[in-house]
C-alpha cells in the first residue's frame, strides 16, 4: 500500500490559523460596529453641518435650524412722527416675511436633504430680496423728511441659525430627545390640531426638554441697590384681574399699530379692554377697564401661557395661533399682581399720560440678550431668578414670571422709533442716568398654577408649557416680554407718586400673598418632591382674520372654564385660583421680582434698556447643576451605550488576543 505523505499541521501552525482567524474575526466586528454607527447616528456621530452663503452654520434638518436675521426696527433710534406710520408697517412687513421663510424652512425638510444648496435658493436668497426692497422703502421715507438714513442696506441678508444644540441633542448623538420624526412629521399634525400625541405640541419649533431646569438646583441670584435717605420706599398696587374673560389676540398696538396679526402670537391683556392694533389714544382713554379702580384704564399684556398638551384652542387655525406655531391650551393666570415701587435714589416723578413701556426682547434667542428681561421662578424660591430656562418647580410650588419695567424717563417723549429709548433701567446703584427722571417702576408678578412637566418622556406624562413667541424664536423662555401703556386718570396717578415719595402702601386692598399692600410675611419655602421634578437632576400685515382680525373677546372653550367668574365677566381682584401653595413672598424674596440682572451694570447696556449681555444666561445656575437637569436621552442612555458598544468590545478584545497568539507563536525558541 502507498503511504499517505501528506503532513498534519504541527502545533505551531495550528496556533498560526487561530491567530489569523482571532484577528480577521475580531476586525470584522470592530469595523462593522464603526460603521453602524456612522450610518445610523450612532454613539459619538456629529449631525451633518452645511452652511447658506454667508457660512452661516446649520443643522441637517429644519428642526435644526431656524432663521436669523438682523433687527431693522432696534436700529431706527429717530423717526419722525409725519413718517412712523409708514416706516411702523414696513418693519412688521419684515417680521411676516420672516415669519413665512421660517414656515417654508420647516416644510422643506426632504428637499434640503437631498440639495445642500436648496436652503439658499428657495429660502433665504428670496427673503434677502424682499427684505432688501422693504429696508429700501424704509429708507426712502426717512429721507423724504431728514437725513437719510446709513447702513440700513446690510441688514437685509439673512442667515441660519444652527440650533440644534438647544433644541433636543442632548446626549451629542445628533438625535432630539423626542425624535426628529416627532417634531417635523407629528407636529404639523397637531398643528392642524388632532393633538394625539403630548410631546413637543408646538409644530416642530418648541419647546424642549432642554429648556427647563430644577429651581432647586439654581443658586439665589437676586440682589437689589440699598436705599437712600432721599428714596422713595412706597407702594402702590392697582388690582386688574387676571382676564379670566378671555380677551385676546395677536395684535401689538405699540409695535405694530394698524396691523392685523402684528405680533404674531396671541396676548393676555388685563386692564384697558380696547386692546387692538387699531385703538387710537382716544380709544384708548374711552375704553372698559377690569381694574378695580376705574381711573385705571392702563393696558397690561404680556404672551400667553401654554401647555402643549394636544388642546385645540380657538386659535388653533388663525395666525398668531396654531398657524404660526402656537398651539396648546392657553392658561389662565392663578394671580396677577401690578405693583408700582419708588427709586432708592431719589423721588419719583408722575408718569406722562399714554406713556408706553415695552420691557424685554421677544426676539431676544437670534437678537441676543442685550434687551432681553425675562424672569422665570417658583413660589417659595423667588430669590432665585432664570433668564433662558423655563422653572421646574417642586410639588407645592407654583410657577412665577415677572417682569421689572423701566423706571427713567427722558422727560419728553411717551415712545421712540424703537420703543426703548424714551425709557431706561436704573444703573446698579439705582441712579437714573443722562438726565432721565426717576418714574414709578411697574412690578408685573405673574404665578401659574400648573405641574412640572416630565422631562424625560418631553412632557408626553405630563405636558411641557412655553410663552407663545414669534415662530422662528422657537418659543424660547429668554423672548417672554411684558408691555405698557399709562392710561392713569391724572389725579390717581398724583395720588400714585405722592404715596411712594411719602413711603405708604396704597393702591388696591390685596390679599395676603399678593405682593401688593401688604408686608411682606415669613413663608417656608417647599420642601422639594423629586416626583414633581421628573427629569430635571413682533410683526407684519397678513391680512384679516374671519374673527375680527384675530381678536377674541370670549373665552376658549377648553383647559379654564374653573377659572372664569360666574357672570363671564373680566375679573376683579388680584386673586387666587385654584390656589395650592402660599404665594406669600418671604421677606427675603419680596424684591425677587426683579430681573435676575437688576444689580448688574445696567449703566452698560445697550440704550440702558435691558439686562446685560454678560449676566450669566441661567441667572447664576452652575454648570454642575445644567449637567444634573438633563434628562437621560431616548438614544444614548446607558443601556443603549452598552448595546452599540458590546460588538467593538469583543472584536476590540479577539483582535488583541489574536496579536498576542501570533506574536508568541513566530517568537523563535532558544
Amino acid at each position: 500500500m502507498g503511504r499517505n505523505t501528506r503532513r498534519r499541521p504541527t502545533g505551531p501552525r495550528r496556533a498560526t490559523f487561530a491567530a489569523v482567524a482571532l484577528i480577521l474575526g475580531g476586525g470584522g466586528l470592530l469595523a462593522a460596529n464603526v460603521y453602524a454607527s456612522a450610518t445610523e447616528g450612532g454613539l459619538g456621530s456629529e449631525p451633518a453641518r452645511q452652511t447658506d452663503g454667508d457660512g452661516n452654520a446649520w443643522g441637517r434638518t429644519p428642526g435644526a435650524a431656524t432663521i436669523d436675521c438682523p433687527d431693522v426696527g432696534d436700529r431706527l433710534t429717530a423717526v419722525p412722527d409725519q413718517v412712523r406710520p409708514d416706516v411702523d408697517k414696513e418693519l412688521a412687513l419684515l417680521d411676516q416675511q420672516i415669519a413665512e421663510a421660517y414656515q417654508r424652512l420647516q416644510e422643506s425638510a426632504q428637499a434640503i436633504q437631498q440639495d445642500s444648496g436648496f436652503a439658499e435658493s428657495a429660502i433665504t436668497n428670496p427673503l434677502k430680496e424682499k427684505r432688501a426692497a422693504t429696508i429700501e422703502r424704509i429708507v426712502i421715507a426717512l429721507d423724504r423728511v431728514g437725513d437719510r438714513p446709513q447702513g440700513l442696506e446690510a441688514l437685509a441678508a439673512c442667515g441660519l441659525r444652527a440650533s440644534d444644540d438647544q433644541t433636543g441633542d442632548q446626549d451629542g448623538s445628533g438625535e432630539d430627545q423626542d425624535g426628529q420624526d416627532q417634531q417635523e412629521g407629528d407636529g404639523q399634525d397637531q398643528q392642524q390640531g388632532d393633538g394625539q400625541d403630548q410631546g413637543n405640541q408646538q409644530a416642530g419649533n418648541g419647546p424642549v426638554a432642554a429648556d427647563f431646569v430644577d429651581i432647586t438646583t439654581v443658586q439665589p441670584n437676586v440682589q437689589n441697590p440699598r436705599d437712600r435717605t432721599d428714596a422713595s420706599k412706597g407702594t402702590f398696587a392697582t388690582s386688574c384681574g387676571v382676564n379670566a374673560g378671555g380677551l385676546f389676540n395677536s395684535d401689538n398696538v405699540i409695535v405694530a399699530p394698524g396691523v392685523t396679526n402684528g405680533a404674531h402670537h396671541f396676548h393676555d391683556y388685563v386692564g384697558n379692554q380696547d386692546n387692538q392694533a387699531f385703538a387710537t389714544d382716544d380709544d384708548l382713554a374711552n375704553a372698559d377697564t377690569s381694574c378695580e379702580d376705574e381711573g385705571d384704564k392702563s393696558s397690561y399684556y404680556w404672551p400667553v401661557l401654554r401647555l402643549q398638551n394636544g388642546t385645540r384652542e380657538k386659535d388653533a387655525d388663525a395666525p398668531g395661533g396654531g398657524t404660526e406655531g402656537n398651539a396648546g391650551e392657553i392658561v389662565t393666570p392663578q394671580e396677577v399682581t401690578l405693583t408700582f415701587t419708588g427709586n432708592p435714589r431719589s423721588k419719583v416723578v408722575a408718569m406722562p399720560r399714554l406713556l408706553r413701556i415695552i420691557t424685554g426682547d421677544a426676539k431676544a434667542f437670534v437678537n441676543g440678550n442685550a434687551n432681553a428681561n425675562a424672569s422665570w421662578s417658583c413660589t417659595g424660591y423667588e430669590d432665585r431668578q432664570l433668564k433662558d430656562k423655563y422653572p421646574v418647580c417642586p410639588k407645592g410650588s407654583d410657577v412665577v414670571r415677572s417682569f421689572k419695567f423701566q423706571s427713567c424717563w427722558d422727560g419728553q417723549n411717551i415712545d421712540s422709533a424703537n420703543h426703548r429709548t424714551h425709557v431706561a433701567f436704573t444703573d446698579a446703584e439705582g441712579n437714573c442716568a443722562g438726565g432721565f427722571r426717576a418714574i414709578p417702576q411697574l412690578v408685573q408678578r405673574i404665578v401659574y398654577d400648573v405641574d412640572a412637566p416630565s422631562l424625560q418622556d418631553g412632557g408626553r406624562t405630563t405636558p411641557l408649557f412655553a410663552v407663545d413667541s414669534f415662530p422662528e424664536q422657537l418659543h424660547k423662555p429668554v423672548t417672554d416680554h411684558g408691555d405698557f401703556i399709562n392710561v392713569f386718570d391724572e389725579d390717581l396717578m398724583r395720588d400714585m407718586v405722592d404715596c411712594i415719595n411719602d413711603g405708604r402702601k396704597c393702591g388696591a386692598d390685596a390679599e395676603p400673598g399678593s405682593g401688593a399692600g401688604d408686608e411682606p410675611q415669613e413663608t417656608a419655602t417647599p420642601t422639594p418632591d423629586p416626583d414633581a421634578s421628573a427629569g430635571a437632576g413682533d410683526e407684519g400685515d397678513a391680512g384679516d382674520d374671519s374673527d375680527s382680525g384675530g381678536q377674541q373677546t370670549s373665552k376658549p372653550s377648553s383647559g379654564t372654564s374653573d377659572t372664569e367668574p360666574a357672570d363671564g365677566g373680566p375679573s376683579k381682584g388680584a386673586h387666587s385660583v385654584r390656589p395650592k401653595a402660599d404665594t406669600t413672598p418671604s421677606a427675603e424674596i419680596a424684591e425677587a421680582t426683579a430681573s435676575p440682572d437688576d444689580s448688574d451694570d445696567r449703566g452698560a447696556r445697550e440704550g440702558g434698556n435691558g439686562p446685560s449681555a454678560s449676566a450669566p444666561a441661567t441667572g447664576g445656575k452652575t454648570p454642575a447643576a445644567a449637567a444634573e437637569t438633563q434628562p437621560q436621552a431616548v438614544n444614548g442612555g446607558l443601556a443603549d451605550t452598552g448595546a452599540r458598544m458590546w460588538p467593538a468590545a469583543v472584536g476590540g478584545m479577539l483582535l488583541i488576543a489574536g496579536c498576542v497568539l501570533l506574536r508568541r507563536v513566530r517568537r523563535p525558541s532558544v
